[in-house]
């Protein structure tokens, strides 16, 4: 089963921009701006030379991380829209030897785009656990 709904993947497919979110193994929180790439089953993001940051570190110590991809849809009327992941994320390294972190979502949250679903928090954004 996909973690990701087909519209869900549009909005990913669309977006450019993301925040990460990690900690450290003493609680200690980290945000940061990055690329992104998303596909049926989780997101993944990369960067010059992730080994040398605060994420990659958090991640190696903790195995976890949260990712937000939102954006406007329309201002007027007020029409936010996006996606938050929480999950497991690992430290994967391609054939050229590149590091990059992909996170297998166990929660995901998402407001503005899937049409017709259920909806928590106000009733404006769904959540979902993903086995």
């Amino acid at each position: 089963m996909a973690v990701f709904t087909d519209a869900e993947l549009e909005y990913l497919s669309s977006q450019r921009l993301a925040r990460i979110a990690t900690a450290s193994p003493t609680g200690e929180p980290e945000v940061s701006p990055v690329g992104f790439r998303a596909d049926a089953n989780g997101i993944e993001t990369g960067g010059i030379d992730v080994t040398k940051t605060v994420r990659f570190r958090n991640i190696r110590s903790t195995g976890r991380a949260s990712m937000v991809i939102d954006d406007l849809a329309s201002v007027d009327p007020w029409t936010p829209r996006g996606v938050k992941v929480r999950g497991a994320a690992e430290l994967v390294t391609d054939t050229d030897g590149r590091v990059s972190i992909r996170i297998s979502p166990d929660t995901v949250w998402s407001w503005g785009i899937n049409e017709g679903a259920e909806k928590h928090f106000a009733g404006r954004i769904e959540r979902r656990t993903v086995s």
